[in-house]
């Protein structure tokens, strides 16, 4: 079946274990961001600084340091996270559970933005590194930004080891290529007292002409900063791996900051031995950071094309991370009642399809109203990403103040404490320096994000209200009710549906309508001879043949008037109306069949009266109702 080869056969409850990770499967599943980050941060920050020169390389070192300091200690916090809400949902659940609904509402938003930018931005950066190779592939961006997403989309569909299996390869490869050039360049720095000669020499940097304004240096670091926007997935990925999980979780969590630190490390330094800088983006001759280090530590070779090839994998693929994070989100707002409850439903790879599916989709607009290029988002998703952290480290300090206060506890929230001023400070940092880039944007969206939230919560409680029921149930003699079958011919699906109407009650309204359509059959000269006379015989009641003329050719209106009509006639009995329908088996009778009846029921609930109870007589076409009941069980097990 083309269902199950695309996407697997559909899993058990019982083998939810067989589709936990362990750390070398969660490096691929939750890390890839993170990871991917380190050929985009670098970039970013000496980006900023190529209005000093030259100089550039000098201030790389310290503010590197800077972010990898920052990035330990959000590592050293989120250890303390994952122990502490071993269930997921990072920044949220924290937020929500230690300050309140409308922070936790806060960090849900943030990290919602976060999510759908990364997936659009890292396609975006994925498809131009392609593009870069191939230039031809140019005018087909938005083509190849798509197809990826597909691509990626089906692999999470088909189940989280899937997904993990599948870009197990390219991570790794991507960790040991790019990591083993950098560690050759740097012990080679080292050998040649910091002044190695490139085997490819990188373009020669411009002479500066002033030295770095504070500004500038803070503006740097605020553009390196997105190398930690994937860190959030873990707290909120905890329960994707196996037992023990929390200390599984830890160990992979370390291993993505100790190679993403390693790797920011080993641009600046050799950054600054090789005076490899950014070079104009979008200019003749640019060439990335890392394909300037690579050359000049491994010349043009095959570890060149192998090294810049991983890194493009990688960055195509680092929109998985969202992929796992985001249906996880979707499931907690959605046991919380800001989301429909599908989103906190499993589906047949054990996956929350609903968050997965509606992820693609907001992706995919995006890439589309940028038509494949989104660099004008990415100020977007660092200020998501800081505002989570903040508010979950924030958290986790009033969880430790209710904690028992050992000394674990003292420290713990001490550390939290520190991981909160820090984010905080570089948050704002990001949001003053990116303003004007588009960082403005996110504090729109962060806002209307929460009312959708808050409006389906208040919505979701006042039909929760609207249908509460307590006690035992009022019972007392109920009327049969009044059943009407609108019908055009007497057919097999029309004799169908009188066959259960009298079933259900004596009092039987079939009703024709009689709106100027060609084949509308006239039932009135038939009906005694064909319909009442074997009704009698059978010790039924016959139904009534209600004729309907509708001067304007209008079918659904005249007959939710005369249901309505019926409603207010007899206010204390159902309305029933059985349509009758054909049940389009076969993916052409999709294009040669009416939806009259989907329309009409439609039509029957939004306007047909409080009373009216609507039932499907259905007709399958080829292969009967066997065939059919088989097709009911397959839709009934997804």
């Amino acid at each position: 079946m083309l269902r199950e080869l695309i996407l697997g056969r559909r899993l058990r409850s019982e083998e939810s274990e067989t589709q936990t990770l362990g750390p070398l499967g969660g490096i691929p599943v939750l890390g890839l961001d993170a990871l991917a980050s380190a050929a985009y941060g670098p970039e970013a920050a000496l980006t900023v600084l190529l209005a000093v020169g030259s100089l550039s390389v000098w201030y790389a070192g310290p503010i590197s340091a800077a972010i990898v300091g920052v990035l330990f200690i959000l590592y050293i916090s989120y250890r303390q996270t994952i122990a502490a809400y071993p269930g997921g949902g990072g920044a949220y659940t924290v937020a929500h559970e230690n300050l309140g609904a409308r922070p936790g509402l806060i960090a849900a938003s943030a990290l919602t933005l976060d999510y759908i930018l990364n997936v659009a931005v890292a396609i975006s950066a994925g498809t131009g590194a392609i593009i870069s190779v191939w230039p031809a592939l140019q005018p087909f961006t938005l083509l190849v930004c798509l197809s990826l997403l597909l691509l990626i989309t089906l692999a999470n569909l088909r189940g989280v080891r899937e997904s993990g299996l599948l870009f197990m390869f390219p991570t790794y490869a991507f960790v040991l290529l790019l990591g083993g050039t950098l560690l050759i360049g740097v012990v080679r720095a080292i050998l040649e007292n910091g002044r190695p000669v490139p085997v490819y020499p990188p373009p020669a940097l411009p002479p500066f002409e002033q030295t770095a304004s504070l500004w500038l240096l803070l503006h740097a670091f605020s553009a390196g900063c997105t190398a930690m926007t994937g860190i959030e997935a873990m707290s909120n990925g905890v329960p994707l791996f196996r037992q023990p999980r929390v200390a599984n979780a830890r160990r992979t969590l370390s291993a993505i900051v100790i190679i993403l630190a390693f790797l920011l490390a080993g641009v600046a330094v050799l950054s600054r031995a090789y005076h490899v800088g950014a070079t104009p983006p979008g200019q003749a001759g640019y060439q990335s950071v890392l394909s300037q280090i690579t050359g000049a530590v491994a010349g043009r070779g095959i570890v060149y094309y192998a090294t810049m090839a991983s890194i493009v994998v990688v960055l195509c693929l680092s929109a998985n991370t969202s992929f796992a994070g985001f249906p996880r989100l979707c499931r907690v707002l959605a046991l919380d009642g800001y989301l429909p409850v599908e989103f906190a439903e499993l589906g047949r790879r054990l996956v929350y399809t609903q968050g997965i599916v509606i992820l693609a989709t907001v992706a995919g607009l995006l890439l589309v109203l940028f038509g494949g290029v989104t660099d004008r988002l990415i100020p977007l998703f660092a200020i998501g990403a800081f505002l989570a952290f903040t508010l979950s480290q924030l958290g986790m300090v009033q969880h430790w103040r209710h904690a028992p206060q050992t000394r674990h506890a003292r420290h713990s929230r001490i550390l939290n404490a520190i991981g909160a001023t820090t984010t905080a400070a570089t948050l704002v940092i990001i949001l003053i320096s990116k303003f004007t880039e588009g960082a403005w944007i996110s504090v729109i969206l962060i806002p209307l994000t929460m009312a959708v939230f808050t409006t389906f919560r208040r919505n979701h409680q006042k039909r929760g209200r609207e249908l509460a029921s307590a006690g035992p149930m009022h019972v007392e003699r109920q009327a049969p009710p009044i059943v009407v079958i609108p019908l055009k011919r007497l057919d097999r699906v029309g004799r169908k549906s009188i066959l259960l109407a009298i079933s259900i009650s004596p009092d039987v309204h079939v009703v024709q309508v009689h709106a100027g359509e060609p084949d509308v059959q006239d039932l009135a000269p038939l009906w005694e001879q064909i319909v009442r006379i074997p009704m009698r015989r059978a010790g039924y009641s016959p139904p009534e043949l209600v004729v309907l003329r509708s001067p304007y050719r209008e079918f659904r209106r005249s007959l939710i008037r005369y249901v309505r009509a019926l409603g207010e006639e007899h206010p204390d009995r159902y309305i029933t109306v059985i349509v009758p329908e054909v049940v389009k088996r076969r993916w052409y009778h999709l294009i040669l069949h009416s939806y009259r009846p989907a329309l009409l029921k439609a039509l029957l609930f939004l306007r047909g009266g409080p009373g009216v109870v609507v039932i499907s007589a259905p007709w399958y076409l080829r292969g009967g109702a066997e065939d059919a009941a088989h097709d009911g069980e397959d839709l009934l097990r997804e």
